[in-house]
């Protein structure tokens, strides 16, 4: 690989460092102020509104300037963001601008990709970009849960600079200022980001254009007989996987009696899984076989079932394991077939733009759905087995549809050799 690429594998791993730390403080910071138990999934929900809301131009505004520019513009966004959550703004709200800066960050960081190297590296690139994002997720929910403990919390806290009072009084401030050195740091790296040398295309100033536009690359993209299977694997996984984040600690709580510390760091042990999927994903499926991994999907959906017979710590991590290792596997190789189907059809920027589209519809729905269920007080156990049961059932639909569309293309190459005869 490119020295480059590291570049940007640093630049993404400060950042997605930053995005998961955060996410475990903003869940302590409602905690302290008594906020009711909905709104802590309500947090992804006000995250990825900027998605579906700014996907018509998102990816025109990855497309019109250099990816590391706007990478750094994004960047600056979300430390705005964690800013904001420091000076008492609502972390609902605050988490929201995180995630407007994230909305406009993702079309670059994949984008790119797909500029500065050839096709035949995308499933390696995204092996590494998604273990290494995934060690960033690890990281970030054990940081995160660190310094919400409290044994470390009250420490970092009692320490004291001579003379400056900084202000810095609960445990979520605290965290705040971790959380926005990394987004720091991953600014700096942004900064070093090459430049592939791709033209730009000037950002329209008509609104109307680009959502016409945007409206015409969702079409073409669903249409394509690879692209949509790609797209709608990616799309209910990430929806999925969104969702499984607050499972996974409202679960712990209940069958595992562990605190919201040590429940976020199960998250990382999911996160781990899907590290060591998608490194296994990089070494053995090239893009030409990607599809051949759709079967796992559905078999994480059904393992996810075990859960609600796992009742000790010892038992739970391998369980969480494989139940990441599936995701990774199966997830990376469908991410890069759908960036390589997106580049010849639309472009980078454009491409990205409504696979987040798409992809955060599924997280705003999925994690909706999970809000609606914790407001009616339903059974983490119910809420596992309906999980697991749509998981493995979208995923036997995709399959389905996948060889409905193969047949089709058989018969068509069928009538056309005979046609030649």
């Amino acid at each position: 690989m490119p020295f480059g690429f590291y570049i940007i594998m640093a630049a993404q791993f400060f950042s997605a460092l930053a995005d998961n730390a955060l996410l475990i403080v903003a869940i302590a910071a409602l905690r302290e102020m008594h906020a009711p138990a909905a709104y802590e999934p309500l947090l992804k929900t006000f995250f990825t509104v900027s998605y579906v809301a700014l996907a018509a131009f998102v990816g025109a505004f990855a497309d019109s300037m250099p990816k590391w520019r706007v990478m750094f513009i994004s960047n600056t966004i979300k430390i705005v963001g964690c800013g904001m959550m420091f000076f008492t703004i609502h972390p609902l709200i605050a988490y929201a601008v995180v995630g407007l800066g994230a909305a406009a960050y993702s079309p670059a960081k994949y984008g790119i990709l797909t500029e500065y190297l050839p096709h035949r590296l995308l499933v390696v690139a995204n092996g590494w970009i998604e273990g290494l994002t995934v060690c960033a997720i690890i990281l970030g929910v054990v940081i995160g849960g660190a310094l919400i403990q409290p044994a470390i919390a009250y420490r970092l806290l009692s320490f004291d600079f001579p003379v400056i009072d900084t202000g810095i009084d609960t445990v979520s401030e605290m965290g705040l200022c971790f959380v926005a050195v990394f987004y720091i740091l991953a600014s700096v790296f942004n900064l070093y980001v090459p430049e592939t040398g791709v033209d730009h295309k000037a950002l329209h100033k008509n609104p109307w254009y680009l959502i016409r536009e945007f409206n015409h690359c969702l079409v073409l993209l669903w249409r394509d007989r690879l692209g949509q299977i790609s797209l709608a694997v990616t799309t209910l996984f990430w929806g999925a996987g969104a969702t499984l984040q607050f499972i996974v600690i409202k679960w712990a709580e209940v069958s595992l009696q562990l605190d919201l510390s040590k429940s976020s760091m199960l998250q990382g042990v999911v996160a781990l899984g899907v590290a060591l999927g998608a490194v296994g994903a990089a070494r053995m499926i090239t893009l030409r076989k990607s599809l051949g991994v759709i079967p796992l999907g559905i078999a994480m959906g059904l393992i996810v079932l075990v859960m609600n017979f796992v009742h000790h710590v010892w038992l739970a991590v391998p369980l969480l394991i494989i139940i990441g290792g599936l995701s990774g596997y199966f997830v990376v190789p469908m991410n890069a077939l759908l960036q390589h189907r997106g580049h010849i059809l639309m472009g980078a920027g454009h491409s990205i733009a409504v696979q987040n589209f798409n992809e955060n519809l599924s997280i705003l729905m999925m994690t909706g759905l999970y809000y609606m269920m914790v407001k009616i007080d339903l059974s983490i156990y119910w809420v596992i087995t309906l999980f697991g049961l749509f998981v493995s059932a979208s995923m036997l639909l995709v399959k389905r549809r996948h060889e409905a569309n193969q047949r089709e293309y058989d018969d068509v190459v069928h009538l056309d050799n005979g046609s030649c005869h």
